[in-house]
């Protein structure tokens, strides 16, 4: 996990594509969803996203491979197991390899 005093990389994307479909959304706005995993990094610690007129602010952002994740780190994404994110994120990205090396960027956040 990146630490505070490392430099992270350019963003590859910004933060108002960090988090678009509506599903998403919904689970960000009830409180289910504190986390979100991307290919890219789309946010810098301390920047605010804002859905619907509320706004979160990223606390942090960090890498992790798809093989670390465990049923209790997946929570924060919303769903109850890594299988059931697993077969979410597979059927978004069809053709998608699900390997255990694959590292994705995890980006944290809370409301304001």
């Amino acid at each position: 996990m990146s630490t505070e005093a490392e430099a992270l990389p350019p963003k590859t994307c910004s933060i108002d594509r960090m988090i678009t479909v509506e599903a998403d959304v919904e689970k960000v706005l009830s409180g289910q969803k504190t986390s979100t995993r991307r290919n890219g990094r789309y946010a810098d610690p301390g920047e605010i996203l804002e859905l619907r007129g509320r706004r979160f602010v990223v606390t942090k952002v960090y890498r992790q491979t798809l093989g670390e994740l465990t049923d209790e780190i997946i929570q924060s994404e919303g769903y109850p197991t890594v299988e059931a994110y697993k077969e979410y994120i597979t059927s978004m990205h069809a053709g998608m390899p699900w390997m255990p090396q694959m590292k994705v960027w995890v980006h944290e956040f809370r409301e304001l």
